[in-house]
């Protein structure tokens, strides 16, 4: 559990993992340098229970607090938690249960409950509700390039799975979206829960909120950086749908690595003309190209929808970026 300055949150945060219905844990809390009482507060609970380590980053970040923290692990499952955030009581043993019953291979996880005591914005609570409903399903990595499909404090690996996907070795942020897509790239199965196991605090100060790793050019450029590890086919044709400002980054990054691609655009105004010395073209264009590979930037809902259903309706392979 990295920890930087939440000390307001922090005594809440252990006593969710105190009172777990599983009690054979280990908590490895790594101070990142804070600035207020939270090393202290570490200190004092590691004082009165033992299965509580606490240790100071060894680097700078959150990346380097993970690594920190890992080097000290012992234990057969391995799961991450946030120091701003409350575990609900039967977290961990339903967790540990799945992975015993499924066996390696599977990272098993748990629904999710945004709280604010200023109230959840409606962009919160549209992404707790869309995480939540691939959860229930199992089948969360269909739409990994949409946004972070694995709640960063809500998973549990086997060690030997979590070691073979690289763990906290990556150096790339956001890195709670990076080792999702190392999750996908590895193939591991996800197992469907159909309960909230975690309540993920919201707040103006939050890290996701204000440090730059986590803006949505980081978030862009590591969905780009995967693609076309993962699934991009050379010898399929790329289409990138939609010319707004996602459309015009990914459209940048894809150029700048060499690939060729088709622009397909739906804006009349932006039909027929040269954007980074690639001609915008109507979604007409798509008729007439074979065997394509098709990434969708587009954010509106409704004209989302709509291009779903004609993807489907043809058989398109699509990716939706947003």
């Amino acid at each position: 559990m990295p920890v930087k300055n939440t000390a307001r949150f922090l005594k809440e945060c252990i006593n969710s993992i105190l009172n777990q219905t599983f009690t054979d844990w280990e908590l490895l809390a790594v101070d990142d340098h804070s600035t207020d009482d939270s090393l202290a507060i570490l200190k004092s609970f590691a004082e009165i229970d033992e299965r509580i380590s606490v240790v100071e980053n060894e680097d700078v970040g959150i990346i380097g607090a993970l690594q920190t923290g890992y080097q000290m692990a012992k234990r057969r499952f391995i799961t991450r938690m946030d120091s701003d955030d409350i575990n609900e009581p039967q977290k961990y043993e339903h967790m540990m249960s799945q992975l015993e019953e499924n066996g390696k291979g599977f990272v098993a996880l748990g629904q999710v409950n945004y709280f604010s005591a200023d109230g959840v914005q409606d962009g919160f609570r549209k992404y707790e509700s869309w995480l939540n409903k691939l959860i229930v399903t199992g089948n969360c990595f269909q739409e990994i390039y949409k946004e972070c499909v694995i709640p960063s404090p809500c998973w549990m690996l086997h060690r030997i799975d979590f070691e073979r996907i690289g763990g906290f070795e990556s150096q790339i942020y956001p890195e709670d979206y990076d080792l999702c897509f190392r999750m996908y790239k590895n193939e591991l199965k996800q197992i469907a829960c159909g309960e909230v196991l975690f309540n993920w605090r919201d707040y103006p100060s939050r890290t996701s909120r204000t440090n730059s790793n986590y803006k949505e050019e980081e978030l862009l450029k590591l969905k780009c950086h995967y693609f076309l590890e993962i699934d991009f086919e050379k010898e399929k044709k790329l289409v990138l749908w939609g010319a707004g400002r996602r459309g015009k980054f990914i459209a940048n990054y894809f150029i700048k690595k060499g690939i060729s691609f088709t622009w397909i655009c739906n804006n009349e105004n932006k039909i027929g003309h040269d954007i980074y010395g690639v001609m915008l073209k109507s979604e007409t264009a798509l008729n007439n190209i074979p065997n394509k590979q098709i990434v969708v930037s587009v954010a509106n809902d409704v004209e989302q929808d709509a291009i779903k259903k004609r993807c489907d309706i043809h058989g398109w392979e699509r990716y939706f970026f947003c």
